[in-house]
């Protein structure tokens, strides 16, 4: 395993943080109440189920951001590993035992626990990001941002535009409440760090933030989650409308244009 396993707990809520291939995350949340679970992005369904059963919680939800195989490639397999049915939520016909298709603004629940669907196209065309907080809208809430939405960073345009990644980092992300959890889809946080100092040199906060980082991934612990709030401090694709960031970018004042030229850096960009 790339990091140790470990429970994040918040009101209303626990997630556990599952570490699964090389550097990718999949979370089980939990209502504290109910004990009803869903599971995101369970590429490795035996490690789903091994959790599940020691947890002693209700399985009976799938919540899959895209149709990468590192994402939705273990949809079919939990499914018929599990002994019940699961409600297998996504936005792209292409993720396995898709049966449960949403879009934008669609809700669900967990147990007692509401999630809004995001949709974030731009990485994959039918991405969703899903934001889950208590029945009443109290404490700090999730958000699980797959391949959007990374720490200090932000998944390729495979299938989308600036403009579409500029909607879902700098409209809909950005206006999650700051104290929102942000769960990401890999242990990408060095890496994208590294860039958002290429990027500001001089922001003290991403300096801070490489050096707890390093602590955490020298004894293999997860570096998620961070919160809103602070990717608005240190990551370069929420801060387009920032001088220092328009500068790097060749001086462009648009923040659309600004998003498009340090994505297509980063692409190639080099620790």
């Amino acid at each position: 395993m790339h990091s140790t396993l470990e429970d994040v707990k918040l009101e209303g809520m626990e997630i556990k943080i599952l570490p699964a291939l090389q550097d990718n995350y999949m979370y089980l949340i939990v209502d504290t109440k109910t004990r009803e679970a869903a599971i995101v992005d369970p590429v490795e369904p035996e490690l789903v189920i091994k959790t599940v059963e020691e947890e002693k919680v209700t399985l009976n939800k799938v919540l899959t951001t895209h149709h990468h195989w590192d994402h939705a490639g273990g949809n079919e397999k939990l499914v018929k590993l599990w002994p019940k049915e699961l409600e297998v939520y996504g936005g792209d016909d292409r993720i396995g035992a898709l049966n449960r298709k949403v879009q934008q603004d669609d809700s669900l629940t967990i147990g007692n626990l509401k999630v809004r669907c995001l949709s974030t196209p731009c990485h994959t065309t039918g991405h969703i990001c899903y934001h889950v907080t208590t029945a009443d809208g109290t404490g700090e809430g999730a958000v699980f941002t797959g391949d959007t939405l990374f720490q200090g960073g932000c998944g390729r345009f495979f299938e989308g535009t600036p403009e579409e990644m500029y909607e879902a980092l700098c409209t809909k992300l950005s206006a999650l409440p700051d104290n929102t959890k942000v769960f990401c889809g890999h242990e990408y946080t060095l890496q994208n760090m590294s860039f958002a100092r290429h990027v500001e040199p001089d922001n003290e906060v991403i300096q801070q933030r490489i050096e707890w980082a390093k602590h955490r991934r020298a004894s293999q612990d997860p570096t998620v989650p961070s919160t809103i709030a602070e990717e608005k401090t240190w990551n370069p694709f929420m801060r387009v409308h920032e001088a220092a960031v328009q500068k790097h970018a060749g001086g462009a004042t648009d923040p659309i244009s600004v998003m498009g030229t340090l994505r297509k850096e980063k692409d190639t960009f080099k620790a």
